[in-house]
């Protein structure tokens, strides 16, 4: 065959944005319930992402249902691309349908919970040299001036600016930070992406239900009074999500 570039077809390696659930526990029933609170409550949190299953920090002798992780997973709208295992697992976890991968990312240790989804952008490739990644992408900020009414929904990958209501029943959903001036009386979700840097800005903080990173509030456990309907902030520290005044005088 001619060694002159193609003109149908490019073969090369390369590096794909995905989600890495990093498994700590090797009870499924534990992992589905903590998985299922934690995301199976928000609508539209994952929309359809690839996920690597990295079952590393498991012993090597454990037995994990992949099968049904997977469908679990899909489930939530993520879509499982492979597994991330050691060669002693491959026992077990060869098994299962979902090819093998190797990602070549540094080891983060996260001790807080149970099973953490790392943000994207790392590189997951099947069984290649490493490969540099690019930076990642930039994404503009939105800015919404109508009001959000009961059952309306906006996405944005970057940040999200709203100038008008937020109704009970709308929900606003941003990659990056969600800035609202004026009463947020529906649902926020700011660093869907797995920003937990991200946070949540409102001139009038009523709330059904606040989420950084996928930790979130309902309004079931009540605001503290220097922040309900007040101006305020929304952080992540850890694993908890701290709310706190805004003095905007």
């Amino acid at each position: 065959m001619s060694s002159r570039e193609l003109s149908t077809f490019e073969l090369k390696s390369g590096a794909i944005a995905a989600f890495q659930l990093v498994i700590k526990v090797d009870d499924f029933d534990t992992l589905s319930g903590e998985l299922t609170a934690r995301y199976g409550s928000i609508p539209d949190f994952f929309a359809d992402d690839p996920v690597a299953i990295d079952v590393r920090r498991l012993p090597d002798q454990a037995q994990l249902p992949l099968q049904a992780l997977a469908a679990l997973l899909e489930s939530l709208r993520l879509k499982p691309i492979g597994v991330i295992a050691s060669d002693a697992q491959q026992a077990w976890a060869g098994v299962a349908g979902l090819s093998r991968l190797t990602a070549h990312e540094r080891e983060r240790r996260d001790t807080n919970s149970v099973a953490s989804v790392e943000q994207a952008a790392q590189a997951v490739e099947p069984m290649a040299e490493p490969l540099a990644l690019a930076a990642p992408p930039a994404f503009a900020t939105t800015i919404i001036d109508r009001p959000l009414r009961s059952g309306q929904r906006q996405y944005v990958e970057g940040d999200l600016v709203v100038l008008a209501l937020v109704s009970h029943g709308a929900e606003v959903i941003a990659g990056g930070n969600i800035h609202i001036y004026a009463p947020l009386r529906g649902r926020a979700l700011a660093g869907v992406r797995g920003n937990h840097q991200a946070r949540i800005f409102c001139t009038c903080m009523e709330p059904e239900l606040i989420s950084i990173a996928g930790i979130y509030r309902t309004v079931e456990t009540a605001l503290p009074d220097d922040v309900q309907g007040k101006p305020a902030q929304v952080w992540l520290d850890g694993e908890k999500l701290v709310v706190e005044a805004l003095d905007l005088r």
